[in-house]
């Protein structure tokens, strides 16, 4: 699941675009935007910062697990449980913002693409998690359940926050699994 998404074009979004100019003003690491992302690739990542307000960082996709693979996602029903993510979960959860995340269907020996993102128009989140290592800072994205309308490509997806909750997620003060509790809701969504 979310194996690849597509950071959105700052040309056609102005939010994208303020996103990126922010982090551009940050200096370090150059994200270019308009593009695939792939694991253990670097994107920009929203956070708090250390003053509790929201700021933009670049991150690399993936945890470094055991044996040095990436470990891209999380699953949000148990990511409170897991001693790789449990301190994240508490105190370092960020947003991901995307146009879109990629899917493939199985069709026997044949893989179907599939773009996906909400119905809704404008950037989606997905919801994810951090954590600062000697070599950078690195985020996953916490999946959940496929919803209905989408469950025929693949099982799980990307948890993607309601606009309402997205300043919650990243406040450190709030309960981080009530309000995925509260945003793994039926979204519609659209499959291109």
């Amino acid at each position: 699941m979310c194996c690849r998404f597509f950071s959105g074009d700052p040309e056609d979004d102005e939010e994208l675009r303020a996103i990126i100019d922010a982090l551009q003003r940050r200096g370090g690491e150059a994200v270019p935007a308009a593009r695939d992302v792939l694991p253990t690739e670097t994107a920009a990542v929203v956070t708090s910062s250390r003053r509790l307000s929201p700021g933009v960082f670049a991150m690399r996709w993936g945890f470094s697990g055991a044996g040095g693979a990436p470990v891209i996602n999380a699953r949000s029903e148990t990511a409170h449980e897991r001693p790789m993510f449990a301190q994240s979960m508490e105190s370092r959860r960020c947003l991901i913002p995307a146009g879109w995340y990629y899917e493939w269907e199985r069709r026997g020996r044949e893989r179907v693409r599939y773009a996906i993102r909400p119905e809704a128009d404008g950037l989606m989140y997905m919801a994810g998690l951090y954590r600062l290592t000697g070599s950078g800072a690195q985020f996953t994205i916490l999946t959940r359940e496929a919803a209905g309308e989408i469950a025929f490509i693949h099982p799980r997806m990307p948890v993607i926050l309601p606009r309402d909750a997205l300043a919650d997620w990243i406040d450190p003060r709030q309960d981080g699994r009530a309000l995925l509790d509260g945003a793994v809701r039926q979204l519609r969504f659209g499959a291109c």
